[in-house]
């Protein structure tokens, strides 16, 4: 059994959280089901997230970001994914982005790329995902090849979010074919205006419809051996080591989904009248939302004391990882497949975000790794300690 580290929110992130929760229903809750219904990047959700700093969470001070810990950023994707989930997910993939980045980019890399990222003058994307490579990453196709003081890049990523509109893209190609998988990938970061970079095509998706997924080509795009992250090989362990603190960025949002999910359904419940009373005072809708109530506080907590663990350098920290981001997957499936039945038929439509946020939930059993994947970690993390 990992060692349960122990947490408790500070006046700081209490105060942060709460800020957060007004920003997004104040100013981003009323445009959620416009984003979703045009699905386009919402771009002045992003300026408003850069203006009031919450871009910058994830990046240490040095480099004119907040220096905020993990459980911190998770409050705020948290916050802002229970109104619009396309929104909390700007945030999270800006800090899964730049995570190599942090973590093992040299000083001059970091120098070079984290301060516009914190202002959020740029945006970053993340790139390992293949046709024929999801969740085995070792099959990655990607060629690198390195020519001098580049490596020249040809293949193409799929299913990756925010690629049409990021400024730089973190990739994944294999830059020795000969190596064992596993050692034949390498990290690079690629400016998106480099010759050769292009976008190919943009997915039709059931949820977070306003947070673009493209498929990027790369056509012999050369990248000074500069923009390497860490060394030659180590491009899997850095990916894997990145997902260990990314995976709680996916479970809060999909708290947040089921949080937000939860509160309209409560409310509707006060106001729906049938048999002559509220459907609030119906004794199965109350059991419906006690559940949904227990599941989605069950989730935050574990997600919380997941964030502790993986802060504090637990050992186990994949296993932390993964299962926050199990049980809140699966938490936010069945939060708001409730909360449409406590709707009933208006619940189907699509006038009540009830809709909207359950297709939105469906994501977070899939993308970082879909929860089978997540399942075979914490199975793997439990035999080995048997």
């Amino acid at each position: 059994m990992s060692e349960l580290r122990p947490y408790r929110l500070s006046d700081e992130q209490i105060a942060l959280r709460d800020a957060v929760r007004t920003v997004a229903r104040e100013r981003i809750a009323p445009r959620a089901a416009e984003v979703d219904q045009l699905a386009e990047f919402p771009w002045d959700n992003k300026e408003l997230l850069a203006s009031q700093d919450i871009l910058a969470l994830p990046f240490p001070e040095r480099y004119g970001g907040l220096g905020a810990d993990l459980l911190t950023v998770c409050l705020a994707i948290e916050a802002l994914s229970a109104a619009c989930a396309t929104t909390g997910l700007i945030l999270a993939v800006h800090e899964l982005a730049s995570l190599p980045i942090v973590s093992k980019g040299s000083d001059e890399q970091c120098q070079r790329w984290l301060p516009d990222l914190a202002a959020g003058r740029t945006l970053i994307s993340f790139a390992i995902t293949e046709s024929g490579a999801g969740s085995d990453a070792g099959s990655i196709a990607m060629r690198a090849t390195r020519d001098g003081d580049d490596y020249v890049l040809d293949g193409a990523k799929r299913f990756i979010t925010q690629g049409s509109v990021a400024d730089l893209v973190v990739v994944f190609a294999v830059s020795d074919p000969g190596a064992k998988r596993h050692r034949n990938l390498s990290c690079f970061v690629v400016e998106t205006n480099r010759p050769g970079f292009s976008v190919g095509r943009l997915e039709h998706k059931m949820g977070i419809r306003g947070s673009p997924t493209a498929e990027l080509l790369f056509d012999a795009v050369r990248v000074p051996a500069a923009n390497r992250i860490g060394a030659e090989g180590e491009g899997f362990a850095i990916a894997m080591s990145t997902f260990e603190r990314s995976r709680p960025g996916i479970a809060a949002q999909a708290v947040g989904i089921a949080q937000g999910a939860l509160e309209f359904a409560a409310h509707y419940a006060t106001e729906r009248i049938q048999f002559g009373k509220p459907i609030a005072e119906l004794q199965m809708v109350q059991a419906l939302l006690a559940d949904m109530d227990a599941s989605t506080e069950a989730a935050r907590q574990l997600l919380y004391a997941a964030c502790a663990a993986i802060e504090a350098g637990d050992g186990d920290a994949a296993r932390w990882a993964a299962v926050c981001k199990l049980v809140a997957g699966d938490t936010a499936m069945r939060v708001t497949t409730d909360a449409v039945q406590v709707l009933g038929g208006y619940g189907y439509l699509g006038e009540f975000p009830v809709e909207r946020m359950m297709r939105d939930a469906k994501i977070t059993q899939l993308y970082e790794g879909t929860q089978q994947i997540q399942r075979l970690v914490v199975a793997r993390s439990l035999l080995a300690r048997s």
